[in-house]
């Protein structure tokens, strides 16, 4: 069938007086999004993809499902849906060939085979995202979106321009559900807006005792507390061309909102004298809180040397208090590397986090990798196959613990594209494959950052007009403050 499609297309460049020739590579193709050999959930969206140096591509795809003869445009190749969705349905668990062809320089080149692996577990069918200009100094239009990854189908959360142009940022669900999250809304009056089965209540988590408003939020499983840094953040811009933009705490501290009782919560143990602490994330079980943490130094003068190392100190929900003494779990003096945004699994048996030479902004920094921990054994995986020479972070797990997604630059160094990963039985993670676009072309063009790309385990129940009616009519409640 295959090669009966290739006679013919090239029967039909005959007649328009070209005569073509057939040639077998040993090679895979150069298609764009690269998703040659990758590994995905049997609930994605078609892999639409182009070859950018050929005048025109075939694209078969066999599985036991049966076969797919893609839909060439140009240089382009659309996967009907219909027939996308019946094909990943019987292949969970087996593998799709794709063999491709391609009209190059007046002639036609069947390239080697490659395979999607299709895995058995699906991915959270929702994604969210914060969009902006990757600069941060150009922030006139900002939305936090989401996407449905079963189709293309995009709609906006948050629209600043409908909240007077106020900067928004970090939506965060609650273990991957969508009937509880929260955001913050930059703006004179703005605050913490903590969503429960689309109802907000706006929360001005700023004390007389506390440096700031609370930043880099995560909820505790019990959906009663939220734990935020609180700190003085510094944007810098460098005349280096490939770093651009630092950014820096010159004062951090921890705290932990008790939204039962409307009070902010700390001690001395996350919040220490000559420290700067950052990334509060809760454990799965919510008995224990992970941060990062970094001797205090004198900034910016001293910013390349700040080196965040991984702790954790028990916490009581029952009660909001935390245990008297923090532990390290990876030293950053140890590894003369810096750690932010720690990621427990959904299980609570390991921890990703992304490592980087210093500081506790990775998305400006190339080196950025992520890592897993094994919070059992203290062995430390690479990620070798997912990792590039770019800045990758911002992740978030789907809530069965095989997948995760996360945010990379590794095209361009520029602008950051959400990348879904998988982790097999044998817990090696697979290559990574990008966020599929009806028109493959679509990254070429979108002059979009996508930021803290988080999944959850359906639609987010309020769209933009929603937060817009929220933000003008609610009051911010002003939270008490607790030593303990």
């Amino acid at each position: 069938m295959k090669r009966l499609l290739i006679l013919l297309i090239i029967a039909l460049s005959s007649c328009k007086g070209n005569r073509k020739d057939i040639g077998s590579l040993d090679s895979f193709p150069a298609i764009s999004p690269d998703y040659v050999n990758v590994t995905i959930p049997p609930n994605i969206a078609p892999l639409n993809f182009m070859m950018k140096d050929a005048e025109r591509i075939s694209v078969v795809i066999d599985g036991k499902g049966g076969r797919i003869t893609a839909r060439p445009v140009g240089n382009k190749v659309f996967i009907s849906p219909r027939k996308w969705r019946a094909l990943l349905k019987e292949a969970a668990g087996d593998s799709l060939n794709v063999t491709v062809s391609a009209l190059e320089g007046g002639i036609w080149k069947e390239y080697r085979p490659f395979s999607w692996y299709v895995a058995s577990n699906a991915i959270d069918p929702v994604l969210s995202y914060r969009l902006i200009e990757p600069g941060y100094e150009v922030w006139s239009r900002i939305s936090i979106c989401q996407r449905d990854l079963g189709n293309f189908r995009e709609r906006k959360l948050i629209d600043n321009n409908l909240i007077d142009d106020g900067c928004v940022n970090c939506h965060i669900c609650r273990q991957q559900d969508p009937s509880r999250s929260f955001f913050h809304l930059r703006h004179a009056g703005g605050g913490t807006m903590v969503q429960q089965d689309g109802k907000f209540r706006k929360i001005n988590t700023s004390t007389d005792s506390t440096i700031s408003a609370g930043v880099y939020g995560n909820w505790h499983p019990s959906g009663k507390y939220i734990a935020f840094s609180t700190n003085v953040i510094i944007p810098e811009f460098h005349s280096i061309r490939n770093k651009r933009l630092e950014v820096y705490d010159t004062i951090s501290d921890l705290i932990v909102l008790d939204l039962e009782r409307n009070k902010v919560i700390t001690s001395r143990v996350i919040a220490e004298k000559g420290s700067f602490e950052s990334f509060p994330v809760f454990s799965a079980d919510g008995s224990s809180l992970y941060f990062c943490s970094a001797h205090a130094l004198r900034m910016p003068a001293e910013y390349d040397k700040v080196r965040y190392s991984l702790c954790s100190v028990s916490f009581d929900p029952a009660d909001g208090s935390f245990g008297s003494i923090a532990d390290t779990l990876i030293s950053a003096e140890r590894t003369g590397r810096s750690i932010s945004h720690p990621k427990p699994s959904p299980d609570g048996k390991k921890l990703m986090f992304t490592s980087i030479a210093y500081g506790n902004f990775p998305v400006w920094h190339e080196e950025a990798d992520l890592r897993l921990l094994d919070l059992a054994t203290g062995t430390i995986d690479t990620l070798p196959a997912v990792n590039s020479r770019r800045s990758d972070s911002y992740h978030s797990w789907s809530s069965e613990g095989s997948w995760f997604v996360f945010a990379s630059k590794r095209v361009d160094n520029m602008y950051g594209r959400p990348y879904f990963a998988y982790i097999g039985n044998d817990g090696r993670a697979s290559k990574p494959f990008v966020l599929p676009q009806k028109d493959p072309e679509f990254y070429e063009f979108s002059l979009k950052s996508y930021n803290i790309p988080e999944l959850s385990k359906g639609p987010l129940p309020f769209n933009a007009r929603d937060v817009e009616r929220a933000f003008s009519r609610l009051e911010a409640e002003d939270v008490g403050f607790e030593r303990k």
